[in-house]
């Protein structure tokens, strides 16, 4: 009797195509690695990033770092992150600088607004002593030079501090405020004023006076600059620090070209008044040192500190 029952085909091909054993090894790898990494992320991130970390940003897994503040301030206020400014940040915060506002100071001085006030200054003004230039308004800025009595400038209303803001050669430039006339001064010739007065028997007439214990030579100053400036009235002479608490320093209160003759009136009298040395302008001149004229002195801070208001002369 024949057998009907089908032999197995032992060479047919089974209709399941089976899975490649590197897949099936490979996957649950992939996976298992991926989740390793992403869970040491979130275990040694700072716990007030970790939230973030874990909002499901691709972006900000790459952008952020754990310690980058102002990209992560940035994230949590929605004002997306940029990363030139996040690496900017990232160095800052690791360096341990402060994370602050910019001062005045350092709005004024960005390009964009120098570039703006140099474009809008178109105020003549004309300098009323000789000043020194500044780069900036405050007293890390260096001095590039100085500004002649009686030259005429822009300025662009800018100002800071003591300092205000004006153009020469087409650059910001910052003098000490005070000493820019809207009109034109008369300059006389410093030499001419002091050759025509000298110490003599003219006498004070204005009623000022000098305490009587200031010793003889300030007495003899202020006579002398008394008489040949009546209307200079306020004379500084003894105060509780060095010279002046000696009596043997006097302030003359006076300032812009008139300053100037005063201390060259001073200055040509110097033997007959027993002078040791003089400041104004943030100048000095001295007897020990006269044959190197009048010297230029360090920025002091202000302008009575810098002498621009005032003639100080120190007597033997």
């Amino acid at each position: 009797m024949a057998d009907h029952r089908h032999k197995r085909d032992a060479n047919a091909r089974s209709t399941t195509r089976p899975r490649p054993r590197a897949a099936l090894v490979a996957g649950p790898v992939a996976l298992l690695a991926t989740s390793a990494v992403v869970a040491l992320g979130v275990a040694t991130a700072d716990p007030g990033t970790a939230p973030l970390q874990q909002a499901g940003t691709s972006d900000l897994a790459e952008a952020v770092q754990p310690t980058d503040v102002a990209a992560l301030q940035a994230f949590a206020e929605g004002r997306g992150l940029s990363r030139d400014a996040d690496r900017t940040a990232a160095y800052r915060v690791e360096r341990g600088v402060t994370l602050s506002k910019p001062t005045a100071a350092e709005r004024m001085m960005t390009p964009a607004a120098i570039r703006a006030a140099v474009a809008g200054a178109d105020q003549p003004r004309w300098s009323t002593a000789p000043l020194n230039l500044w780069t900036g308004p405050t007293g890390e800025a260096g001095q590039t030079g100085v500004l002649d009595e009686g030259k005429k400038v822009l300025v662009t209303g800018r100002a800071l501090g003591d300092r205000v803001e004006i153009v020469v050669k087409g650059a910001a430039r910052w003098v000490t405020a005070g000493y820019l006339s809207e009109d034109k001064p008369v300059v006389e010739e410093a030499s001419d004023v002091a050759s025509a007065r000298s110490v003599g028997s003219a006498t004070c007439t204005n009623g000022t006076s000098v305490p009587s214990g200031v010793s003889p030579n300030i007495a003899a100053i202020h006579e002398a600059v008394c008489a040949a400036f009546p209307s200079i009235t306020t004379y500084g002479t003894f105060r509780s620090d060095g010279e002046h608490a000696q009596g043997i320093a006097i302030d003359i209160m006076v300032s812009g070209d008139l300053g100037y003759q005063v201390r060259d009136f001073v200055q040509a009298n110097y033997q007959e008044l027993g002078v040791n040395y003089i400041i104004y302008s943030q100048q000095i001149w001295s007897v020990d040192r006269a044959s190197e004229g009048w010297r230029a002195m360090e920025d002091r801070g202000s302008v009575t500190a810098n002498h621009y208001d005032h003639v100080h002369v120190t007597t033997y």
